[in-house]
């Protein structure tokens, strides 16, 4: 049987769940359309092993695999310059993967928290007019966008490395499911057609926006603890920590299916 309960009002959701049921897959679809409509799930305390995270990931979707560093689509998290600014994985890519299922293997003795921003739930508390405004602009996405804080002189290879990784998004991503959610964090270079000065204003008011508490949930890390995020409708971040305190998570990703797409528009001849 599994068992829910809400974490906050209009982000994540706690399971109770044994481990042998939750392997079984039984529950998949349950689970995968609640992580849609919640976005963040945790189940406390299961402490799977690594194979036992990729079965339970396998049954949410495709594994991801063949990103940078993955073994095996398995990714040993530890420090991830830049990923302690709210982003969304993939921004810059055409299909985003669809979730991420994290687990901790060693926690730092402060800080390391997770926290997840409700990117539908932030759109919708726009008003009507300004929600089909933002539908009509396109954002450049770009590594380096993302990097700058972190590492704000690269080298030349670094730099170069970076610019390998951008595209153009929507501002609002028009799902298959009718709903539409923001694309926002560190991802987001500028909005193309308006000034550098009256984008930036646009990018970080609609940040701050999406990061207000009502739309955020933090997660406190216990071992064991494994989290499923709807990387397609939350951003996340990591809280900084102790580079020297060993932190260590584990981590696979679901493969995407849907392209990253705007509302569609009647433009006028």
């Amino acid at each position: 049987m599994l068992r829910t309960k809400d974490l906050s009002p209009l982000i994540g959701s706690e399971l109770t769940i044994d481990a042998d049921t939750l392997l079984t897959g039984i529950h998949a679809a349950e689970i995968r359309e609640l992580l849609v409509k919640r976005g963040v799930l945790l189940i406390r305390g299961l402490d799977l092993s690594d194979d036992q995270l990729r079965t339970f990931t396998a049954t949410i979707g495709k594994i991801r695999e063949g990103a940078i560093k993955e073994e095996n689509g398995m990714l040993k998290v530890r420090h991830i310059p830049g990923a302690q600014f709210w982003h969304i994985d993939g921004a810059y890519t055409d299909i985003p993967p669809f979730a991420t299922v994290l687990t901790s293997r060693t926690l730092a003795r402060q800080g390391g928290e997770t926290e997840f921003a409700n990117t539908y739930a932030a759109f919708e508390d726009l008003p009507p007019e300004e929600q089909e405004q933002l539908s009509r602009l396109e954002v450049l996405h770009s590594m380096k966008s993302a990097m700058n804080n972190a590492i704000p002189e690269p080298t030349l290879e670094q730099f170069k490395s970076w610019m390998g990784h951008q595209g153009v998004r929507p501002l609002v991503w028009q799902h298959r499911s009718g709903r539409r959610s923001l694309v926002v964090g560190a991802t987001a270079s500028y909005v193309l057609g308006m000034n550098s000065v009256d984008s930036h204003e646009m990018l970080q008011r609609l940040l701050n926006h999406v990061t207000q508490p009502k739309f955020t949930y933090r997660h406190h890390w216990q071992l064991g603890d494994v989290v499923v995020w709807d990387n397609t409708g939350t951003m996340h971040r990591a809280r900084p920590f102790d580079l020297e305190s060993g932190r260590t998570m584990h981590r696979f990703a679901v493969e995407g299916t849907e392209p990253m797409t705007a509302v569609p528009l009647t433009r006028a001849a």
